[in-house]
């Protein structure tokens, strides 16, 4: 069977090799660099803490994935979640019978660059930081060949199969699978899918570690709370640690422009961890930019019209190789996968 996979992040580069490996003839169109868009950057946070159930058990079985991929793929220092609502994650934890401790801030049991804020914590002891730059490395060898570096204006659906038309050129394959981050909601409205279209500027910003820091630090994300930003943060390198944060949408819209967002994010995240992180120091060193649908939370969500499927969603690094293959076999086998998370 012909597969084309539009969009060449890590959740197309993933579904690419897992396509590959069923015997499929797969075409993988990303018009930049593969995982040059949302998938950018050399680190993520891996979780399994989230306040659905069902989004704990599929991050569970990710996480196993990870590890047959690569043992090293993953940093396991363990993630914190923190805030008024860090209960309501402890309860999803427990019903998925996921391994988590609810905490006091003191407790000797935290390793974060602040020596106080809003509890209480909870402790999700697989967590760690995903090593992006060497899942980009992994997957780019086990697709080589297999990725068009070509722009996709449209799919069509036709007795022959769907048409993806690329420029002056078009290719017929069999089936197709969307997955092009900020390009999918246009590309799958042209075949009578419709996904959420907001977008909406993104800034991560890594600062310097100060000596004192304790070790090895967890990975943190903070819920808002008192006027103080929702923020995520994890070490990126050995002694950078990166913060991205909930940025008034206001500062941060599509209509506001990409360099007005970019400052604004700037003086935000870095006015936080002068205030809030002790053992960080405030003065950038790095950015990495991206779009966020602001319409997304944490979830996994699907569509399918005729022959083409769709997938969309936030934070999805951390269910890469999880969906590879659920998007590989449904591909295949002309289904839908169930959605996952926050319905309606």
């Amino acid at each position: 069977m012909r597969v084309a996979v539009i969009g060449g992040g890590v959740v197309g580069l993933s579904a690419t090799a897992a396509l590959l490996r069923r015997g499929a003839d797969v075409v993988c169109f990303e018009a930049g660099e593969p995982m040059g868009e949302r998938s950018a950057g050399d680190t993520r946070i891996f979780r399994l803490a989230h306040v659905y159930p069902d989004m704990v058990e599929l991050a569970a079985r990710s996480r196993a994935l990870f590890a047959e991929w690569n043992p090293e793929f993953v940093d396991n220092v363990g993630t914190v979640v923190s805030g008024p609502g860090a209960g309501a994650w402890a309860d999803a934890m427990a019903a998925a019978g996921a391994a988590h401790e609810l905490v006091d801030p003191g407790s000797p049991l935290l390793r974060l660059p602040a020596r106080t804020f809003p509890g209480p914590a909870l402790i999700d002891p697989a967590g760690g930081v995903i090593r992006v730059d060497l899942i980009r490395a992994f997957l780019t060898g086990m697709t080589t060949g297999h990725v068009r570096q070509a722009h996709v204006d449209a799919l069509e659906e036709t007795p022959a199969g769907v048409r993806v038309i690329s420029g002056a050129e078009a290719d017929t394959f069999d089936t197709a699978l969307i997955c092009a981050g900020a390009g999918t909601s246009a590309l799958a409205a042209g075949v009578g899918i419709t996904t959420p279209p907001a977008l909406e500027h993104h800034l991560r910003v890594s600062f310097p570690i100060r000596p004192a820091a304790p070790e090895p630090l967890q990975c943190w994300i903070t819920e808002p709370s008192e006027g103080v930003l929702g923020t995520y943060q994890h070490r990126a390198a050995a002694d950078t640690w990166a913060v991205g944060g909930d940025i008034a949408p206001a500062l941060v819209s599509w209509e506001n422009g990409r360099p007005a967002a970019e400052q604004a994010s700037l003086d935000a995240l870095t006015a936080y961890v002068a205030e809030h992180l002790p053992f960080v120091d405030p003065h950038p060193t790095a950015t990495i930019y991206c779009t966020h649908n602001p319409d997304l939370g944490d979830g996994l969500q699907f569509a399918r019209q005729g022959r083409v499927l769709t997938t969309y969603g936030e934070n999805l690094m951390k269910f890469a190789p999880l969906l590879g293959e659920m998007l590989a076999r449904s591909s295949l086998d002309d289904t839908t996968p169930a959605d996952a998370g926050p319905q309606g």
